[in-house]
Parts: structure tokens; sequence; C-alpha cells
């Protein structure tokens, strides 16, 4: 279960300046999809966090299935596979499913998180600023 990481902070109104002690207008560069919502920041911070858990679970059921391209190519090619061989062909072909689902997972999430590259790219643009 994910959990916020917001710090919540107060500050006095004596500590924050009026608009008469601005000297010069604050001049904000127009930026081609500007994440101005709190939601939208939250949401796409999620998607990182969702795809992230992806590429976790995809790793780890590649793991599982192991290597067993070759060892299919060659049931593929007629031939008799038997002992450890055949029992990883077992193992990796019963776990196919669940990498085909991780991907797939894995393709959506990724996709979803898109819009964190335009994020990235403001808030790190305005840091060098």
């Amino acid at each position: 279960m994910a959990q916020s990481n917001r710090v919540k902070t107060e500050t006095s109104t004596q500590e924050l300046p009026t608009v008469s002690d601005i000297e010069q207008p604050v001049i904000i560069e127009d930026s081609a999809e500007p994440v101005e919502d709190v939601q939208d920041i939250d949401s796409i911070l999620n998607s990182l966090k969702t795809l992230l858990s992806t590429v976790e679970k995809l790793q780890k059921v590649r793991q599982e299935v192991g290597d067993i391209k070759p060892l299919i190519g060659r049931m593929l090619d007629g031939e008799l596979l038997a002992g450890e061989e055949l029992e990883q062909l077992k193992t990796g072909v019963s776990g196919l499913s669940r990498l085909v689902r991780a991907y797939s997972d894995h393709q959506a999430a990724l996709s979803k998180a898109q819009p964190a590259r335009n994020l990235l790219d403001q808030v790190l643009k305005e840091g060098q600023a």
C-alpha cells in the first residue's frame, strides 16, 4: 500500500512578502504543458511509482521463467527433452502467462507515466534558471 510523503509546513503571514515588496514582476516561462494542479502532480508521481513496481515484477518473473527460449526452440525442432531440461521447460512454460501479463502491465504503466517526462523537464529547467 503506497503511503503519501507529504510534509505539512506552517508559515506565518509576517514571513510572506507583500505585493509592494516585489520590485520586478515575476516572469514565468511558457512551457508546452504546464502542470499546475497538485492532483496532476500526485497522479504523475503515482504513475511513476506504478511503473517502478511493474519493472520490478517484470524482472522477477523473467528471472523465475529463466532463459527457456533455446529449450522451446529445441522442442519445436522435434528434440525430446528429459531430466532437468524438461523440468526447466515445464516451469518456464507455466510462467509464460505471468511473464506476458507482467509485460502487458509494464507497457500500460510505461504509457501512463509518460507525462512525467514533461514534469521532470519543467522542474529541472526551472531549477537551472
